[in-house]
């Protein structure tokens, strides 16, 4: 915790100090790494099932980015995939991309595997893979599907889950559609973050010396 003459101050008081002295002690919600707000990690030579390389900057002309971290084995990936096609086709003419990266290194989770998927379901979105994981290390990401929402100047708007229904077949509120339509109007989001609900990425562990 950041230092400072504390001892003689309201709570209130000193709140406010923390907040002026270290903004970043309070991390996001869910997110232990990137808060509303902030600049979105960037990526670079990340190869797509197309076999090219894809960049964040790539994508420069866009009003809006979502990138999804997803996967093909998780069951609540694969209740998503319909809804993340119909999300891409819904904004692609309003200036918004879609980004689908997986840093899952199981053979359900091969770059073969995820070429397979995206034939057969007709993405037409980049579905990465990051052998590394570093990406979803940037990003906090810590489940299947998760979604991060950036805005023009590629500062998070969003992040947590898709909508309010992990199966899809009871959702009241489209939490990433109603963050898109903020921005795309040119106004901040109501809800920022929520909680991501999927299977958890499975992180290769480092190895201790």
């Amino acid at each position: 915790m950041c230092n400072g003459p504390l001892h003689a101050m309201s709570a209130a008081l000193m709140l406010l100090l923390v907040l002026t002295l270290c903004p970043k002690a309070f991390s996001g919600t869910y997110n232990q790494v990137l808060d509303p707000g902030d600049g979105a990690p960037t990526w670079s030579e990340l190869p797509n099932v197309d076999g090219k390389p894809h960049s964040l900057a790539g994508l420069y002309n866009k009003t809006a980015v979502v990138v999804v971290f997803t996967c093909n084995s998780c069951p609540y990936a694969v209740d998503v995939e319909d809804r993340l096609i119909a999300l891409e086709a819904k904004y692609r003419e309003r200036g918004v991309a879609v980004v689908a990266i997986n840093v899952n290194k199981t053979p359900e989770d091969s770059p073969q595997a995820m070429q397979q998927k995206a034939e057969e379901k007709g993405f037409r979105f980049p579905y990465l893979f990051d052998e590394s994981q570093q990406i979803a290390r940037d990003y906090g990401a810590q489940a299947t599907p998760e979604f991060f929402v950036l805005d023009r100047e590629r500062r998070i708007a969003y992040m947590g889950s898709l909508d309010d229904s992990p199966d899809g077949k009871q959702v009241t509120k489209r939490h990433v559609e109603a963050a898109l339509d903020a921005l795309l109007q040119g106004e901040h989001p109501s809800v920022t973050e929520t909680v991501p609900i999927g299977c958890r990425i499975r992180f290769e562990r480092t190895r201790r010396r």
